[in-house]
Order: C-alpha cells, then sequence, then structure tokens
C-alpha cells in the first residue's frame, strides 16, 4: 500500500521532473531558434549558410558537454585570461595551486 502511494505521488510530480532540462528543437538546443525569424525575414544562401554554422557549433558544443551559455563563459574566461580588469587590485583573487 505505500509503494502504491509513493508511485502515485511520483506520478503527480513528473511534470517537475522536465523543468529544467534543455529546450530542443529538431535535435538542436532551442536557443537556435532566434534564427528562424531571420530567414523569414531575410532568406538569403548567406543566412541559412551561417545559421547551419550555428547549428553545428552548438551541436560541436554539446558533443564537447558544454551547454552555450558554459561554453560563452568558457570563451570569455579563454579570451580575457586570469587578469579581471573589472575588480579592483586589492579585490583581486590571486589563484593558488594547493595540488
Amino acid at each position: 500500500m505505500v509503494k502504491e502511494l509513493e508511485n502515485l505521488e511520483a506520478k503527480m510530480n513528473w511534470h517537475w521532473r522536465d523543468s529544467m532540462r534543455t529546450i530542443r528543437f529538431m535535435s538542436f538546443d532551442g536557443r537556435v531558434a532566434f534564427l528562424i525569424p531571420v530567414w523569414l525575414l531575410y532568406l538569403r544562401w548567406s543566412t541559412i549558410i551561417i545559421s547551419f554554422m550555428v547549428f553545428y557549433v552548438f551541436r560541436f558544443l554539446e558533443n564537447k558537454g558544454l551547454a552555450f551559455p558554459s561554453a560563452i563563459r568558457a570563451f570569455r574566461g579563454w579570451l580575457i585570461g586570469r587578469e579581471r580588469p573589472g575588480h579592483l587590485s586589492s579585490q583581486r583573487h590571486h589563484f593558488i595551486d594547493w595540488g
């Protein structure tokens, strides 16, 4: 009886399980859907080629294990490096390798 109640409670909360899942658009990350209005407004071969390049950049990032926002953060960290120009020198953390 207790097992059945637990199963019933789990079934009632299934809709919360998928609330943080990435939205998909034709097996791509849902953030590429912003290209659809661009296609509708400016349908040229150049926009089609650029959009497919963006699709496959998203796919490449997902295959490497990065979501798009985390890939942007990683790129920003790679581009700027260890120097954080937005912080005062007194607030900067110095990287220490304890290992």
